[in-house]
């Protein structure tokens, strides 16, 4: 059975995605006696090692809320590409959208971006590139059903050249255009941990 402590007591977990799976995952550490000292998506980090016990306990009640402990070292670059694409592209304004998303990768992980590229291909099927547009598209999408932004500013916020750019990518990832996609109404989105 792997043990998943780390030696600096960092915690990977799979779909932590949002504040509030933030909520949930502390909640879930500080119920067994672990206080988070840092806390961000997709990682926790504790003040003292979980024993294996209570690591198997810690796993079981993740898994109920729909979390996963990732214990090897690939799945733990994977899942930290994906926070920092989450991070970026749900989090962020656009200022801060308008980044060369390789080197923002690369300089955070300090790896190579080819290796991760290639890595991240290998383990999930899709390129960064994809997982990118995709997320970009969900965040399109919860603003379309918010209804308060015009596409326009959609097209702004998220950091597109244009509202024709965003349109054709839209209709490409969806087969949809996003005026239909506003008028129909129907919750269409993909929760994040899915995409």
């Amino acid at each position: 059975m792997p043990f998943y402590f780390l030696a600096d007591m960092k915690y990977f977990i799979r779909n932590m995605v949002c504040d509030r799976c933030i909520m949930v995952v502390k909640q879930v550490f500080e119920e067994l006696g672990y206080l988070p000292v840092r806390i961000v998506l997709g990682e926790v980090e504790t003040g003292s090692p979980i024993d294996n016990a209570k690591l198997e306990l810690l796993r079981g009640k993740l898994t109920s809320f729909g979390f996963e402990l990732i214990d090897d070292a690939k799945s733990q670059l994977i899942g930290k590409i994906k926070t920092l694409v989450i991070e970026v592209v749900h989090y962020r304004k656009n200022d801060e959208l308008k980044i060369n998303y390789s080197a923002y990768i690369e300089s955070n992980l300090n790896k190579d971006y080819n290796y991760l590229s290639n890595l991240f291909s290998e383990v999930t099927g899709t390129t960064i590139e994809k997982y990118i547009i995709n997320q970009k598209i969900e965040r399109v999408k919860e603003l379309l059903v918010y209804d308060e932004l015009t596409l326009s500013q959609i097209a702004w916020e998220l950091g597109y050249s244009s509202v024709s750019a965003l349109s054709a990518q839209f209709k490409k990832v969806t087969g949809l255009t996003p005026k239909h996609f506003r008028q129909i109404k129907d919750n269409k989105r993909t929760p994040l941990d899915k995409v």
